[in-house]
């Protein structure tokens, strides 16, 4: 379930109903002020609302006074070992301190930190990893880890309860997904703080991504966690920001830029569509508004798989289509179709959002649409004439039901109704593709 209580990291509200936050981790060493600014920058801009850096020593710890100053959103200092350097970094301004009680010294060392933090208002994030649980539980991991993940959670929710402290966000993270979903869904029954979620090491950008999605994407559906970091092996941090974003954006529980919408292709696909969708991709980076756009590779797709985006394209071997809102706009050569679709976006935005359409152009569209459609197709909008027909003649729909499914390019054979398949030999599929370049 939600979170009930609510901290702030800074000025950005995490759990208690806030936005889910998306936070990330600086690669540099923290004490190189250059390039870990140049770093908090980039991940800032790439949406970040909060950044951890490491605090291993004391020249970290003295620079994070000039970070915390010069950092365009809020700094968790993140410590090991070491409880004077949890100390140091909330008497250099720290927005929050991630604090592993169990490697930390001991509940008196955490005392102290809870105290000063408390003090100076500092939020602080406690909480295991599956790779540091206490010694305690060793023998319980082997046989239950998700038991315990939560128990060692839930002793140090009760040792900061203990210490009158609870101004904390909780997480619990494992390298499994599996023990991730399910320790947290256990957690999230039983504590009422703001819960911090992660998939731990999860890995490259490619498969990092994957399980991350899958794990946080699972808790965050339903209606767990209040702020994410993807852990990516990656030196660039914005990227575990940008598949971050993506989680949320899929998820609509945050928007943020552009949303592109693309068919996976296959078969009938005759226009180079992979360079179409990586150009509109790159295009649309220059756009602040969570705009949604449509790149489908032929008329069974188009338009009625993504009438509900705000523009989109579909294209033949030749010839596409821009539409809006499901409604076509205009047929465009194949070679000018991303150039035509991002003129149409930019008046779109210079007209206050308003989409302008040339009836006499749209016309055309409509009966390029209506050449190249497939029959076949069970469109949304087919589905639905043959629902209403239902609804009139059960026997009349079963009849135009049938026709509809017929194999394409079937014919009656001398009056006995029988299909004749076409040979795949007289019609080959070479050169079919359209290439602009």
């Amino acid at each position: 379930m939600a979170s009930q209580r609510q901290i702030l990291v800074g000025m950005v509200p995490v759990g208690g109903g806030a936005p889910v936050a998306v936070q990330t981790m600086t690669k540099t060493e923290t004490a190189n002020l250059q390039a870990t600014m140049e770093q908090i920058r980039t991940v800032a801009e790439a949406g970040a609302d909060i950044v951890r850096v490491a605090v291993p020593r004391e020249q970290d710890a003295e620079a994070l006074k000039t970070i915390v100053a010069q950092s365009p959103i809020p700094i968790i200092a993140d410590i090991h070992f070491n409880h004077t350097l949890a100390l140091k970094a909330i008497e250099a301004g720290a927005h929050c301190v991630r604090l592993n009680p169990g490697n930390i010294g001991g509940p008196e060392k955490v005392a102290e930190v809870t105290a000063l933090a408390e003090r100076h208002g500092t939020p602080l994030r406690v909480g295991v990893n599956s790779g540091s649980l206490p010694k305690h539980l060793r023998d319980l991991e082997y046989e239950n880890p998700v038991e315990a993940l939560v128990t060692a959670a839930i002793e140090t929710v009760e040792l900061m309860e203990r210490l009158d402290f609870r101004n904390f966000k909780v997480s619990m993270k494992s390298t499994s997904v599996p023990n991730t979903i399910a320790s947290n869904r256990m957690l999230s029954e039983r504590i009422p703080y703001p819960l911090h979620l992660g998939v731990t090491e999860a890995g490259t950008k490619w498969s990092g991504s994957l399980k991350s999605a899958v794990g946080l994407g699972t808790l965050l559906a339903d209606g767990i966690g209040d702020t994410i970091r993807i852990s990516l092996s990656t030196f660039h941090a914005e990227e575990e920001v940008k598949v971050a974003w993506e989680i949320l954006k899929a998820l609509k529980l945050r928007e943020k830029g552009p949303v592109l919408i693309a068919c996976p292709t296959c078969g009938r696909l005759q226009f180079d569509m992979d360079s179409v969708v990586a150009e509109v991709e790159q295009r649309l980076e220059a756009y602040e508004d969570p705009i949604e756009v449509s790149v489908l590779g032929c008329a069974v797709n188009g338009i009625g798989e993504a009438r509900h985006a705000d523009f989109g394209i579909t294209g033949a071997k030749d010839m596409g289509m821009i539409y809006s809102k499901g409604e076509p706009l205009k047929k465009v050569p194949t070679g000018q179709l991303v150039e035509e679709l991002f003129k149409e976006i930019d008046r779109y935005y210079a007209a206050g959002k308003t989409v302008e359409r040339d009836e006499l152009a749209a016309a055309e569209a409509r009966a390029w649409l209506a050449e190249n459609e497939d029959d076949t197709a069970m469109t949304p909008e087919r589905i639905a004439a043959l629902e209403a027909a239902a609804a009139e003649n059960d026997e009349l729909a079963g009849d135009v039901l049938e026709s509809m499914l017929e194999p394409a390019g079937a014919v009656e054979a001398g009056g006995n109704g029988s299909a004749v398949a076409l040979d795949e030999a007289v019609s080959p599929v070479a050169g079919r593709r359209f290439s602009r370049g």
